[in-house]
């Protein structure tokens, strides 16, 4: 409920913006973390809580002024309680841990709080201030991770910006879908590292090598020396690493190879990232057979003068066109990649590789707009010329 309330809700998307600690607990709105000062005039920090009222996954104006707490009553500096904010002393467990120990009752001269962002920072500020004279920062604005466990959201902890930039629905396009990614090198981890960042509900991953020292110069982040080390399966280290962040990361740690190739039926959409044309060819054929969508990402890269030229392709095969992606795709496992090969310090062009493989994969799912529906694009290094056909 809490990422569509906040991307649907102008009032909580504020208050979230500013940094406060929201939940919703048993229906109500749980601001944690807001500091007082105790009787014993150390500063403590509670939760104010407030009733909810909603239409359509979307806040309405507060139906009372009066807020609760889960702390001792607030006082000034000094120690002494602020009497003008008194309401009522009455436990009320709400759950997760959340007990109301009392209420407050501040009643606007103006009228009835216009929307929740203003009810809660008038409470917070209000009580805060007094603790703010015995710590100069105490603040409620914490700007903590919102974790959160929700059955339709992939992530572990609260995928906020979509909600703030008003591109909720366009992110949730692809929720749900499952998408595999075949070759876990230079391209195919960067690959990984963006579809994360995504909706999906479940990202496969087909390697069959073990992680090991050149993989750590062309791959997202940095690999300890102790990881490369014990030489753990790259789908089994990658998963691992993901799985702080996300639901749905799968490692399979093998390669794709005739005897499993079915394996990726229950897919809606594959990245291949695997160098060996050979491999490739094999898993091509199987995809165009059983009717999936997929993108193929490679490069050429040569040495000449002492520089390094060569083009990064991204081809793309969807039931409509097959032929353009098989115009431009190699299958054979010639001498054309040993420069590639040798030259690993290039996470650049993986980087770049993967980022126009997950840009024209969500062109396809409708999250990017495509006016010129390319099949096939070809980025040549040399002239920073790319190509599309």
């Amino acid at each position: 409920m809490l990422p569509q309330l906040i991307s649907r809700s102008d009032d909580l998307k504020r208050l979230f913006d500013d940094g406060y600690e929201l939940s919703i607990v048993g229906g109500q709105l749980v601001v944690s973390n807001i500091p007082y000062v105790a009787a014993d005039k150390t500063v403590k920090r509670a939760a104010l809580v407030s009733e909810l009222r909603l239409s359509d996954d979307t806040t309405l104006a507060p139906k009372t002024h009066v807020m609760k707490f889960t702390g001792d009553h607030p006082c000034d500096k000094n120690g002494k309680e602020l009497a003008y904010m008194k309401h009522s002393i009455k436990n009320e467990v709400i759950g997760d841990g959340n007990t109301v120990t009392r209420s407050f009752s501040c009643k606007p001269t103006t009228g009835p709080y216009p929307d929740y962002y203003a009810k809660v920072t008038t409470y917070a500020e209000m009580i805060s201030v007094h603790a703010q004279q015995l710590e100069p920062g105490a603040t409620g604005r914490t700007h903590a991770v919102t974790q959160i466990d929700e059955p339709d959201s992939p992530f572990r902890y609260l995928d906020n910006a979509s909600g703030l930039a008003g591109i909720t629905d366009m992110a949730q396009r692809v929720a749900g879908k499952k998408v595999g990614i075949v070759g876990l090198g230079g391209s195919g981890s960067f690959v990984l590292d963006l579809i994360a960042k995504s909706w999906v509900a479940e990202i496969h991953l087909y390697d069959g090598d073990d992680l090991i020292q050149h993989n750590a110069f062309r791959c997202p982040g940095a690999v300890s020396a102790e990881t490369l080390r014990d030489r753990p399966m790259k789908a089994d280290h990658y998963a691992a690493i993901y799985d702080v962040f996300r639901k749905g990361v799968v490692p399979h740690p093998y390669y794709i190879t005739e005897a499993n190739l079915a394996e990726l039926d229950e897919l809606d959409f594959i990245f291949i990232c695997v160098d060996k044309g050979s491999a490739k060819e094999k898993i091509v054929d199987h995809l165009e057979a059983t009717g999936k969508s997929f993108i193929d990402v490679g490069m050429g890269v040569e040495i000449a003068d002492g520089k390094l030229l060569g083009v990064v392709r991204t081809s793309t095969s969807t039931p409509e066109d097959r032929d353009t992606l098989r115009k431009f795709v190699r299958f054979g496992d010639g001498e054309e990649d040993a420069a590639y090969t040798k030259n690993v310090q290039i996470a650049e062009l993986n980087a770049l590789n993967a980022c126009l493989a997950v840009i024209k994969w969500k062109k396809l799912n409708g999250i990017y707009l495509d006016l010129e529906g390319e099949m096939n694009a070809n980025y040549t290094i040399d002239g920073n010329h790319m190509s599309n056909e």
